[in-house]
């Protein structure tokens, strides 16, 4: 790559520099309303550029001079990393003052000041746009939350959008959307009454985030460069200038490229805070400085010197204040302080160029010229050639430094222009000072790093001159590294800095420039096991960070990118983000997905929204069938009654509780996919077993009509669509023969509820009136013919209602191929559970069943059937008295006597037949 080319700017040489400054500083400010306007000779190539230039081959953090100091309005450089061809990326103006960022959000009152002037900040919107805010803040409790809460679906969709390798097109995405947040949320704020709790929550969310927003930024910008950077280092001994020294450091030290692209970074934030700068000039910008105190002068000259006792300068060149110790004019000391802090905030952006025009504009192109003196040298017409080509930098460059180094020291003069001095010599001591927030404070300390690191490597490679000599000796021996700079960051004396270290998104971004995701995973760890809980926008963005690391194959602590995901679901579940739920669970393990799936799905009741969690578990590719099976167990198993011996009298059933319903309502998980009709007929056995148990046959009902009529068919269709021609598996042949046999007990309990209801509701016999008159006597004689006839219809359906009892209770005692609740298959994988409660099923409801049968044949005064009975209990082919107790067989004998009693009350024998003579 042709480093020379690209590195080529069109900034003038020293030695060309006074004519220029003169020419500037002669214009007059007449020009059309710009940032600053262009003096004669200075090119388009040093105007302000867009805040994210196209990306060329390599970063624009090494394709320029402003590495000693740093200055960077042209090309900006973490724009340039940022920036891509495919798309231009939005920035917004945040119009919070300097240093409002770091404040801690937690225990102090800050969101009071964090908009001071933000009117700067503001793009035009239509009329709907206002209507649909307006409403909204109207509409809601908080409305910043509010509309802060698109946020969650937007970054689903944006990261399905891209492809696993367009990770970087991710990333701008990400931050483009919370800049489109801060924009509409820093609206609402302006629209809202001054000290209103709704803006104080709306700010508080604002101030997030815009630290994920440039915290998205910071992670681009240093991963994206690791990714296209190509160490090409080719220069030969002859070659090397300090700006050949600079290009091959920059390629071979990786410490420095990551420090030159944090404070790429933290300009970008300043410039984003600065805004249309245009427009917030506080100063009168004139090409004549100090125009009250020349004003002044002239009057003095002019007038006798009689009422002018306060003595002002008697001339007008920069140095003249400091060297006749004399104070300019009120208004022109206010004018400077003003613009001397404009200067440095401009520089602290990284907009150099713009500083110098403001300079120019004000008519003090001298002071232009200070802020140019940091170009590194190169003369590239050493090395001869056929075409003279223009010198770049400055020659005397050490004596600029020590020049700056000396003023940032000097105490006379203004806080800012020491500070803006001290930026450009590297002078840490003086530059902390002014700075105000944990951006400001880290910015000075990577700033000076790397000026210091370039300039120990062009002292190392032989090119340092003797002025640099002059600098103190700490600033070239310090031993910087990235650790260093927060340690140092620790022992800060600034309490506001220290309480925004401890910050979220700061220590964020302390571990992502440190590249250190153990310790970024172990912070996850401890502030998910503090008691407070984290803000959803924050859970959000850790939950996204850790996708973006998997993404790129990093190595991480497994275990807290679990945890952290579990957090943000919980999140998701509890603020009803229904359709975003399946994507993060499907990224947990798959051990832990099924359940973690099955416990939201738990709260899901409605059947449309059921099947749509379904299908996003389907698109999400989640195991639908494990997480249904999973969803039905979980609800079964919660009840841990145990089975209960249920007392022998055709009592009312128990009623039906909130627990049964819920239940019964699961089992819908498991019929919307016809292949899971077979865990449908297990599953719902299980659960009538349970009810049958505790005499819950309406609950054991319903479960019964919940799985579809053709379900057993459905099975078998399948099993041969497989092209299976052995026999169904034991399991589903053991469940549809079980499904079966509870089908037969709650038709015999049905036919007895209905024999039952009409035995006990017999057709009332009129009674005869006494002393009845004629037509008494003929009401009564209808009465009793329609009585009559009513009881035969009802004898009548009293016998079909009895033999159909009689079938149905005898088709469960009888049942065929080894009797009821017995499975037929026994090479069926071995489940205790179920044949534990298989058994007890049939000691419990075997015995009733025929108590209900002999109650049904000995108030019909079928006897004789009823003795016959006892004969089919006693039975060695049915064995049905092994299911007895010795209660049941001895009450079950009772029975048989008495039904004996009554037959010999009928003249026959204990049996029934008739005795013979």
């Amino acid at each position: 790559m042709d480093w020379g080319t690209l590195m080529n700017q069109t900034w003038l040489s020293p030695v060309v520099r006074d004519t220029e400054v003169t020419r500037a500083a002669r214009r007059k400010s007449s020009h059309k309303k710009v940032a600053f306007p262009l003096a004669q000779d200075d090119t388009p190539g040093t105007s302000t550029t867009p805040a994210r230039p196209l990306l060329r081959q390599t970063p624009g953090s090494l394709l320029k001079q402003t590495f000693t100091p740093r200055s960077a309005l042209r090309n900006p450089d973490v724009s340039a990393i940022l920036g891509t061809g495919s798309r231009t990326p939005r920035f917004v103006n945040t119009p919070c003052t300097k240093g409002s960022l770091s404040m801690n959000l937690d225990d102090s009152d800050w969101t009071n000041s964090l908009y001071p002037s933000p009117l700067s900040g503001l793009v035009d919107t239509s009329f709907t746009e206002d209507v649909s805010m307006s409403a909204l803040m109207l509409k809601e409790d908080d409305p910043g939350e509010a509309a802060s809460l698109s946020l969650f679906p937007e970054f689903l969709q944006s990261y399905l959008r891209h492809a696993s390798t367009a990770v970087f097109d991710l990333l701008e995405d990400y931050e483009a959307l919370c800049q489109d947040k801060v924009s509409m949320l820093q609206k609402m704020v302006l629209r809202s009454a001054p000290g209103q709790q709704k803006s104080s929550k709306t700010v508080s969310i604002t101030w997030l985030l815009q630290q994920e927003m440039v915290t998205w930024r910071l992670i681009t910008s240093l991963y994206r460069y690791n990714t296209l950077i190509h160490i090409d280092v080719h220069s030969t001994a002859y070659e090397l200038s300090e700006k050949a020294v600079m290009e091959q450091f920059f390629q071979k030290d990786s410490m420095v490229r990551q420090s030159q692209l944090v404070v790429d970074w933290l300009e970008s934030i300043a410039k984003d805070e600065i805004g249309d700068f245009s427009d917030n000039i506080e100063y009168y910008a004139k090409s004549v400085y100090w125009e009250n105190t020349l004003h002044t002068l002239k009057l003095r000259r002019n007038q006798s010197s009689g009422g002018f006792s306060r003595p002002l300068v008697t001339e007008l060149d920069p140095d003249a204040p400091i060297r006749q110790k004399r104070p300019l004019a009120d208004l022109d000391r206010e004018d400077d302080s003003r613009l001397l802090k404009n200067l440095f905030n401009l520089i602290r952006a990284g907009m150099t160029d713009e500083a110098q025009r403001l300079c120019k504009r004000c008519g003090q192109a001298w002071r232009a010229a200070t802020l140019e003196g940091w170009k590194l040298y190169h003369d590239p017409n050493i090395n001869g050639g056929g075409e003279l080509q223009s010198v770049e930098g400055n020659p005397h460059r050490s004596v600029w430094k020590v020049c700056c180094w000396r003023m940032a020291e000097e105490e006379q003069f203004n806080k800012y222009e020491r500070a803006i001095y001290a930026a450009l010599s590297g002078n840490l001591k003086q530059l902390l000072p002014v700075c105000e927030s944990w951006e400001d404070t880290v910015w000075a300390y990577f700033r000076v790093m790397v000026d210091t690191l370039v300039e120990q490597e062009i002292c190392s490679s032989g090119l340092g001159s003797e002025e640099l000599e002059e600098l103190p000796r700490k600033f070239l021996e310090t031993n910087w590294t990235l650790e260093k700079v927060f340690e140092e960051l620790q022992a800060t004396e600034s309490k506001k800095v220290l309480d925004a270290t401890e910050e979220h998104y700061h220590v964020i971004q302390k571990f992502v420039i440190l590249e250190d995701l153990d310790g970024l995973l172990e912070e996850f760890s401890d502030w998910l096991g503090r008691s407070t809980a984290l803000p959803a926008h924050l859970l959000r963005f850790m939950s996204h960070l850790v996708l973006f690391y998997r993404s790129l194959g990093m190595q991480l602590k497994e275990e807290v990118c679990v945890d952290v995901l579990k957090a943000y679901i919980s999140l998701l579940v509890k603020e009803k983000q229904v359709d975003l739920i399946a994507f993060y669970v499907s990224h947990l393990p798959a051990d832990m997905a099924v359940p973690q799936y099955a416990q939201f799905l738990e709260e899901v009741t409605e059947t449309e929204q059921r099947k749509h969690c379904l299908e996003l578990a389907t698109q999400a590719g989640l195991d639908v069938a494990a997480i249904t099976k999973t969803v039905v167990e979980t609800i079964r198993e919660r009840d841990t009654n145990e089975f209960a011996h249920h007392d022998l009298t055709p009592a009312l059933d128990t009623a039906t509780t909130v627990e049964d319903q819920q239940k019964i309502d699961v089992i819908d998980w498991l019929v919307f996919d016809p292949a899971q009709r077979a865990e449908a007929l297990k599953q719902s056995n299980a659960i009538m077993r349970k009810f049958l148990a505790s005499k819950k046959h309406d609950a054991a009902k319903m479960v019964f009509t919940k799985v579809p009529e053709d379900s057993m068919r459905e099975i078998y269709h399948q099993w041969e669509e497989q092209g299976m021609d052995t026999p169904l598996p034991a399991e589903e042949e053991n469940a549809i023969r079980e499904h079966l046999c509870i089908r037969a007990y709650l038709e015999a309990h049905e036919a007895f509820n209905e024999w039952f209801k009409h035995m006990n509701c017999p057709p009332v016999k009129p009674t005869a009136p006494a002393q009845a008159k004629f037509t008494e006597k003929v009401a009564y004689e209808m009465k009793e013919a329609e009585y009559k006839m009513e009881y035969e219809n009802w004898q009548g359906r009293l016998g079909a209602l009895t033999e159909d009892v009689k079938e149905r209770i005898y088709n469960v005692l009888l049942f065929v191929d080894g009797g009821w609740m017995v499975d037929v298959r026994e090479d069926a994988e071995e489940d205790s559970e179920r044949a534990h409660q298989m058994t007890l099923l049939r000691r419990l409801c075997l015995p009733m069943m025929s108590f209900l049968l002999l109650t049904v044949l000995q108030r019909t005064e079928r006897h004789q059937e009823s003795l016959r009975l006892a004969d089919i209990i006693a039975s060695d082919q049915h064995r049905l008295y092994e299911v007895f107790s010795k209660e049941e067989l001895h009450k079950f004998l009772q029975k048989m006597r008495e039904s004996s009693l009554l037959l010999l009350d009928k003249g026959l024998d204990p049996l029934g037949y008739e005795i013979q003579p």
